[in-house]
């Protein structure tokens, strides 16, 4: 089992890195956010998951354990590949999915691409106790699930970032928000347009 990869990159796609251990070189899957963030020549250390197959050996990789962990869990649902599994990790953070399944809400991962109604029902069904409960959002934020903060990720979302980034980004200006901001859906928007905007196409994803 290769459980991690400590090494220099040779490559980096959209979903895909290269990564050069003691002179072999490993191909391995990740997250669009994984692969943004690797950079040719640098070093980059990864979780991994190998999937065995009888034609295939593939390598899935994540910057945290946490996520790697996840993603063998993901595996365990009936429907959901390595593919599958990966684009929810793609499109949510730990945190996302753990609160997703806690709220017993399939919409999430009926938002992920390739994941159906019916997958998607499984994933919270099947989930359910497995999950560590999500962490606390910082103080004074709302809630992830809060009628406020799911409108701006949704506007958010509807201007071309990915969930995860646009959800990251409400926690994060929330945090330093007034009240009535915080409170206040144009001006919650405005405020994560203004944070996102400096990274816009490296937020996008």
């Amino acid at each position: 089992m290769i459980s991690s990869l400590h090494g220099t990159v040779l490559h980096a796609g959209s979903d895909v890195v290269e990564v050069v251990v003691g002179g072999v070189g490993f191909t391995v899957a990740v997250t669009p956010e994984v692969a943004r963030s690797a950079r040719v020549g640098e070093t980059l250390h990864l979780h991994t998951n190998l999937i065995v197959r009888e034609d295939a050996l593939s390598l899935y990789g994540f910057a945290e354990r946490a996520e790697c962990s996840l993603f063998q869990i993901l595996l365990g649902v009936t429907g959901v590949g390595p593919k599958s599994a990966l684009g929810v990790l793609s499109a949510m953070s730990v945190d996302q999915i753990a609160q997703a399944v806690s709220d017993d809400d399939d919409a999430p991962f009926r938002r992920v691409s390739g994941i159906g109604p019916k997958t998607a029902k499984l994933i919270v069904v099947q989930l359910a106790g497995k999950l560590a409960p999500p962490a606390a959002a910082p103080a004074g934020a709302p809630a992830a699930g809060s009628a406020i903060a799911g409108q701006v990720v949704i506007a958010l979302v509807g201007l071309g970032w990915s969930e995860r980034v646009a959800a990251e980004a409400v926690e994060v200006v929330a945090a330093d928000a007034g009240e009535s901001d915080r409170t206040n859906v144009p001006a919650m928007l405005r405020l994560a347009l203004a944070h996102l905007g400096p990274a816009r196409e490296a937020a996008r994803g």
